[in-house]
């Protein structure tokens, strides 16, 4: 009995010692600058029991490829059907920790102010990742200038390309373009479609700025929190998703980008 009772201490002994080096190492999560490190910075700044330490995502670095490699233990850039096709392109599966908000893809230019000024043969960068391409499609689809084929009915279960396209009435020439680059392309095509974060990153507000903006309702594109199956219960992955999806961090979201970035979580 007393070797049993031994043996119960020194597990619980070694649980509560595993349990408080989980608390006590640092979580690393990798963010996209703006505008998921700037969350992330303010979560450190409200609960700083959370010992975070943000890894800023440079062009080219692959989030999910780090996370898989265990060089990371989160990550917070992205969005279901983006993550999914990771999934398959990587043979990984991740757990989504949290929903936290939304950042409407955006149509911009720098040559004109409206479509009905859009000549024909014009140019329009897109993302050239397969869920935002077909993202950005749809979104030229829902403003009038160009059509889908039929089949293409959901932008969250359907992946569109620029040859599912059946009606082009301005014979408008896709350009297929790496999303961070898109920006610096502003000058050099018609129309460019930016996903919100990088239009923040080169000054743009999207609540302003844009041309046509993706509507927030019932859209499938929220960013999420994402973190490998084996950490989805860890108590500091439990904590971050808490902090992102509160109040606090909600009305933080709605006064610091002013519409171009749109919480998932409710009124505070």
């Amino acid at each position: 009995m007393k070797h049993a009772a031994f043996t119960l201490a020194g597990v619980a002994l070694s649980l509560s010692l595993a349990w408080s080096s989980a608390q006590a190492a640092a979580l690393r999560v990798a963010a996209d600058p703006v505008p998921h490190a700037e969350i992330l910075n303010y979560i450190k700044k409200i609960d700083p029991k959370l010992d975070l330490q943000v890894v800023e995502l440079t062009s080219g670095a692959n989030a999910n490829e780090l996370l898989a490699n265990g060089d990371i233990d989160a990550n917070y850039f992205q969005h279901v059907p983006y993550l999914k096709d990771q999934e398959k392109a990587l043979g990984k599966t991740f757990a989504v920790a949290a929903t936290v908000h939304i950042e409407p893809l955006g149509i911009y230019s720098h040559k004109y102010k409206d479509f009905k000024s859009l000549p024909n043969n014009a140019t329009v960068a897109v993302p050239n990742n397969a869920t935002n391409l077909s993202r950005a499609l749809f979104l030229l689809q829902a403003q009038g200038l160009i059509k889908l084929n039929s089949k293409f009915t959901d932008p969250a279960t359907t992946l569109a390309t620029p040859k599912d396209i059946a009606e082009n009435p301005k014979h408008l020439k896709i350009l297929e373009i790496e999303s961070p680059q898109i920006p610096r392309s502003l000058d050099d095509v018609d129309l460019a479609v930016i996903n919100g974060n990088y239009a923040l990153e080169a000054g743009l507000t999207p609540a302003k700025d844009a041309l046509g903006l993706e509507s927030a309702s019932h859209n499938p594109y929220a960013n999420i929190l994402v973190t490998n199956p084996q950490l989805a219960n860890d108590p500091r992955i439990k904590e971050l998703a808490k902090d992102l999806t509160s109040p606090q961090v909600a009305e933080f979201i709605r006064k610091q980008y002013n519409g171009s970035v749109i919480p998932v979580a409710p009124q505070s």
